[in-house]
């Protein structure tokens, strides 16, 4: 690895700053206008070229040698809408918005390891294409991103993601190869039945009544129709009908999530969900909608990636630091998609401090000490170099 102890100490304060005026204002998923901008702005002072792709996306092209392959390294760039709480001088300005995820620090440790990398590409054995993708928290833009070219002129062999994480000690990385997040498609059933009073059920056709016995028979697909070996989770979030306690409701809308980690279980899940609903109009005498939407693929990383990433991060953690995670999340990244296409890698960035509460992805009152960035910077900048030696 190239020693850039120099730099990264250089480095180390620009990187918190930026992070910081991005948490103070954050954008929604495909609102990341400003965010954009202040990226281009960033770049463009550090005399490093860029290009525009989509409505908020922004790609970055280090190129050393112009003979060798080409890697990837992506952050998300998008927030939540969400009130912030957190007790910090630079909370968000913007109201109701909040980097509630970490993608400000994603955001800026790409950044740093951009311009690493841009003033030592003498050194670099190949091309490093750094993109900044928005829209992963509404799902579909890293899609959106591979199909308008990103992965393309020149072809992008492999791509490296990160995720900063709550659950691992601050510095700390975690890593596994094969699953690592789950797929994540989502649904919406409405069920239309026939209003009337409750003193003549006879005549009415009760969309609760049905919605009830619909949630069971959906909630039941993973134990009865998975294999136990295989992961698999069916959640209902959102039951909304009925309008009184003495009224027929003649609508109910049911919202929920379907995850996994193979495509078989996937389109599994799916059919049974679909059989489901056409089993319940048939009986019930009901009309069933059901609108299923296909979201971001399962992550699953490379052998190969994970064992050279381990090698580095060993190398310049300790052993003691690098860990190798037992098991997938259930939770989902549109990394997913990249995955999909392409070898790549997504490891976990501990923010855990023992001597704070700790508050999860997507809390109002998220929070992590931003000394960690600098270690982000130098992963991914680390990785890359490295796997731009492997030319085969």
């Amino acid at each position: 690895m190239i020693n850039h102890t120099h730099y990264l100490s250089q480095l180390k304060e620009e990187v918190v700053s930026i992070r910081r005026k991005l948490h103070q204002y954050p954008e929604l998923s495909f609102q990341e206008y400003q965010t954009a901008e202040t990226i281009r702005n960033i770049l463009t002072s550090w005399g490093i070229k860029f290009e525009n792709i989509g409505e908020t996306g922004v790609f970055v092209d280090i190129v050393g040698d112009p003979s060798g392959r080409t890697i990837g390294l992506r952050a998300d760039i998008d927030a939540l809408p969400i009130q912030e709480e957190a007790d910090v001088t630079y909370r968000s300005c913007i109201d109701g918005v909040m980097h509630a995820c970490g993608h400000d620090g994603h955001t800026a440790m790409l950044l740093g390891a951009t311009k690493l990398l841009s003033e030592n590409k003498n050194k670099l054995q190949g091309t490093v294409r750094c993109i900044f993708q928005p829209g992963e928290e509404l799902d579909g833009a890293a899609k959106d991103l591979i199909d308008k070219g990103v992965l393309e002129n020149p072809s992008v062999e492999c791509v490296i993601g990160m995720h900063l994480w709550p659950y691992l000690p601050l510095g700390t990385v975690g890593v596994k190869s094969g699953s690592m997040t789950a797929s994540c498609d989502d649904f919406k059933i409405v069920v239309k039945g026939k209003g009337g009073h409750c003193a003549r059920p006879h005549l009415g056709i009760d969309a609760i009544n049905i919605a009830t016995k619909l949630v069971q028979d959906i909630q039941a697909i993973p134990l009865k129709h998975t294999s136990p070996t295989q992961p698999t989770l069916v959640h209902i979030g959102k039951i909304q009908g009925g309008e009184a306690n003495n009224v027929i409701a003649d609508t109910v809308e049911i919202e929920g999530t379907a995850r996994s980690f193979s495509e078989v279980t996937r389109n599994l899940i799916r059919k049974k969900i679909e059989d489901s609903c056409k089993a319940a109009e048939s009986l019930w005498g009901a009309t069933i909608e059901l609108d299923y939407i296909i979201g971001a693929p399962a992550i699953n990383n490379s052998s190969e990636i994970t064992a050279v990433f381990k090698a580095i991060a060993t190398d310049m953690l300790g052993d003691s630091s690098v860990y190798e995670l037992e098991e997938p999340s259930m939770g989902a990244d549109d990394f997913g998609y990249f995955s999909e296409k392409i070898p790549s890698l997504y490891f976990r960035l501990g923010i855990k401090k023992d001597d704070e509460e700790i508050f999860d992805l997507h809390h109002p009152q998220f929070y992590f000490d931003d000394s960690v960035l600098i270690r982000g910077v130098e992963l991914y900048t680390n990785i890359a170099e490295e796997l731009l030696k492997r030319r085969e």
